[in-house]
């Protein structure tokens, strides 16, 4: 370099400025800063796919904020893609910003994206400059673990931080870190050659070429940023023909490049990013205190523990800091490193807990701060359309996982809902669904949202099916409904189009749901689509969609369902029995569902399949575990009264009904998770019979029968299972005594337990704000309130 004093290798007019770094590394990015400013380069090489040459001015950008990635995809097939992700304290980062900000060119020079892309290399992400991953992992070597071994230490990011990230930037020669990783490397490289990274040579060939093509344009102030294992090759005379010779003919794909936002998380090893780093974010922290960085980092571990609520004072934080450097000064540390103030941390501000300590570790050490690209960046058509509707509807994408709680019947909430459930369709993950804590009514929404850097590629992907997101969605709706397999996929296509309101969507997805109804005679299949389609009846009222087709369709497969399921449901082996059993459920919730939203013209849907009911409990050919599920629903919907369903239950409990049989009819009757626990508790003549019947079983046919009856009661709360083992604990002669001997509910004594109800006087008074206890028993108590 002219008018600086090169390293051994570089010297004045012989060739460029090579800098090896760490990718990602806090002090590589420190040093590239004071090399760069002392030997004042023309031009910045990087270690980077060329295509994004053009990219480069956008990081001067005022909206451009790392951490942020060069995502790279194939033209024709966007899920082939890479990234190449940079922070704050990437060396690549700094060298970037630096030309900008100097007037300086800068170019990237690693191999091109169209040949990373093109072949099997490119179905996975590279590791910064397109590093392919090795093919046997075995023979993969890790420069810094060799080093650090090498010099005694079993931690190679302990190591790093020692001799790097403790090392002040700008002290002595700001080349000297340079010239000592690349001897150290050069030992390395000798040693392992390419340590399993074959596609190394053609990547420093093409490094090498665009070197020289450099040196030509801009004379010898050329400065070099690459990953320090490359050094020693781009260092090498070779021939020029040599390099052409293993560049050429390589396959080739047409791609596109843009900038997309990063995470820190990404960023980590944790992530499954090759050449990721255990704390991007402590090391964001490192590149960014200007001094005291242990104070600092403290100070804000504090600062997250006391947003948590936990008791942390200034004294803690100065404690903290005394018990990190002491510990530093034992290990025979220069200053405090991460495994230092983290065991502070745990010491002093979290009580010698790991809880809060994993809580740091998440939120600090590793970190989950989102980048941001500015609006100029290149996009697919589909992806500006998508930022148009976040930032209409103020949804904006965030790293951490929140939930997102909406009304449909405000336009903002349905507005993203409609958003959310069109990016489902289109394969983006962006949201899912989650179970509402507070009402499930049909106008009320529950998602949960995270926003992962690799969502920009299914956006890229979904960019086939339309410009916009209502396009997208429609067209691939109306694809997946030709492409259905089964009858049941259509009819949840058909809910999922309702939810996103894909009107356009719905005249094909209708008629393919159609034509397979009319051509699917499996009763299963039928019974299986049902609920779904009479679900997205539902919808109509909140979200003003038209659903009288729907109505029809589903109205026809209930009719179809009523005809074929006792005939389906005889001579069924046990696994089909049971499937059997959760289609009957699923039947009988929507044809009450069905019943309310279509009016009066299906009026008497629900007196037609009650009379399926009845049907599946005297055929003795039926399963009996859809035999018991059938008396169950009856009885619970108060078409079969409490006597005649103990009268069947004693019949299958009868000694002419084989073990096994009656214990499958037990299983549906009062299994299933649909409250059977509670309707035993209450109605202690069908828990006598269920007793009477189990205590007969045949010592030979118990072991039998066990499995099917722990499954059932298995699924019981545990209050229900005490109450269950009380009564049985109590006898037949103490259940007797609360059955019921006049007028009254069944199962219930006819007379009020005074004592059991004054129990609860203190808390009604409480309740109705009267004065002290003064021995009143409940009836004055109700009597005030009255």
């Amino acid at each position: 370099m002219t008018g600086v004093d090169a390293p051994p290798g570089a010297t004045a007019g012989e060739g460029p400025l090579l800098l090896g770094v760490r990718h990602h590394g806090p002090g590589s990015a420190r040093a590239v800063r004071a090399a760069l400013e002392v030997a004042r380069p023309r031009v910045v090489l990087i270690e980077g796919p060329p295509e994004a040459d053009a990219l480069i001015p956008l990081a001067a950008d005022e909206e451009m904020r790392p951490p942020v990635a060069l995502l790279a995809h194939a033209v024709d097939e966007p899920g082939r893609s890479a990234f190449w992700p940079m922070a704050e304290f990437s060396p690549e980062w700094v060298a970037i910003r630096w030309a900008l900000e100097h007037g300086a060119a800068a170019r990237f020079i690693d191999l091109p994206a169209t040949h990373t892309l093109a072949g099997e290399e490119g179905r996975h992400a590279p590791e910064p400059g397109g590093q392919e991953r090795p093919q046997d992992d075995a023979l993969r070597v890790d420069p810094l673990a060799v080093l650090a071994g090498t010099a005694g230490y079993d931690d190679p990011e302990r190591w790093w931080e020692d001799v790097v990230e403790h090392r002040g930037a700008g002290k002595g020669d700001a080349l000297a870190p340079f010239t000592v990783l690349e001897e150290a490397m050069t030992a390395l490289r000798e040693a392992y050659g390419t340590a399993g990274h074959e596609r190394d040579r053609v990547r420093e060939a093409y490094m090498r070429l665009q070197m020289r093509a450099a040196q030509r344009e801009f004379g010898p102030d050329v400065a070099v940023v690459c990953g320090a294992w490359h050094v020693p090759a781009l260092r090498r005379r070779t021939a020029v023909a040599a390099d052409r010779a293993l560049v050429k003919g390589l396959p080739k794909a047409k791609t596109d490049m843009t900038w997309v936002p990063w995470t820190h998380r990404r960023l980590s090893k944790a992530g499954g990013y090759g050449a990721g780093i255990d704390s991007p974010g402590w090391y964001a922290h490192l590149f960014g205190a200007s001094d005291r960085p242990v104070e600092r980092w403290l100070t804000k571990v504090a600062g997250l523990l006391r947003e948590e609520d936990r008791i942390v004072s200034s004294a803690h934080v100065i404690e903290a800091v005394r018990l990190a450097e002491t510990l530093a000064a034992l290990r025979g540390r220069p200053l405090p490193g991460l495994s230092e103030t983290m065991d502070a941390v745990r010491a002093v501000l979290c009580d010698g807990s790991d809880v809060p300590l994993a809580l740091v570790h998440d939120r600090l050490v590793v970190g989950d701060l989102l980048g941001e690209v500015p609006p100029s960046a290149p996009a697919v058509p589909l992806q500006r359309d998508l930022a148009r509707l976040q930032k209409r509807l103020r949804l904006k994408p965030e790293p951490l996982e929140r939930e997102l709680e909406l009304d449909l019947r405000k336009e903002t909430d349905a507005g993203r809902s409609r958003l959310l459930h069109r990016l489902g369709l289109l394969g983006i993950g962006w949201g899912e669904p989650a179970a509402s804590r507070g009402s499930t009514g049909t106008f009320r929404e529950t998602w949960r949202l995270r926003w992962e850097p690799e969502l920009a590629v299914q956006v890229a992907e979904a960019g086939v099916w339309g410009t916009t997101v209502l396009a997208a969605a429609t067209a691939k709706a109306e694809a997946d409904a030709v492409a259905a397999r089964s009858l049941a996929d259509v009819t949840a296509l058909a809910e999922r189009c309702l939810l996103a309101q894909l009107p356009d969507a719905l005249p094909v997805v209708m008629r393919v749901l159609a034509d397979r109804a009319a051509l699917d005679a499996d009763v299963g299949h039928l019974a299986q689509a049902l609920p779904a389609l009479v679900r997205s009846l539902r919808y109509g009222d909140v979200r003003g969609t038209d659903t009288h087709a729907l109505a029809g369709v589903a109205a026809g497969l209930a009719e179809r369902v009523f005809v074929g399921l006792p005939p389906a449901c005889a001579a069924l082996d046990a696994e089909a029995a049971e499937e059997m059993r959760r289609h009957v459920d699923a039947v009988h919730g929507a044809v009450g569902l069905l019943e309310e939203g279509a009016g009066a013209a299906h009026g008497e849907l629900r007196g037609r399949w009650r009379s399926v009911l009845r049907a599946l409990c005297g055929r003795d050919t039926v399963p009996g575990v859809v035999r018991g599920r059938a008396v169950r629903l009856l009885l619970d919907d108060g078409e079969m009264g409490h006597e005649e369903a103990a009268r069947l239950m004693g019949l299958v409990l009868s000694p002419g009904t084989a073990p096994a049989d009656a214990a499958a009819w037990i299983e549906g009757f009062v299994g299933g998770g649909s409250g059977g626990g509670m309707l035993l508790v209450h109605d202690e003549r069908l828990l006598g019979l269920v007793d009477a019947w189990l205590t007969g079983v045949p010592a030979e046919a118990f072991t039998d029968v066990l499995p099917l009856l722990r499954r059932t009661f298995s699924a019981y709360e545990p209050g229900v299972r005490r109450t269950l083992g009380e009564l049985v604990r109590r006898g037949p002669d103490a259940r007797g005594s609360v059955v019921a001997t006049g007028p009254g509910v069944p199962g219930f004594g006819s007379g009020l337990d005074t004592g059991r109800a004054d129990a609860v006087v203190p808390v009604l008074r409480l309740l109705l704000g009267l004065d002290e206890p003064d021995g009143s028993d409940v009836n004055d108590v109700v009597g005030v309130a009255g």
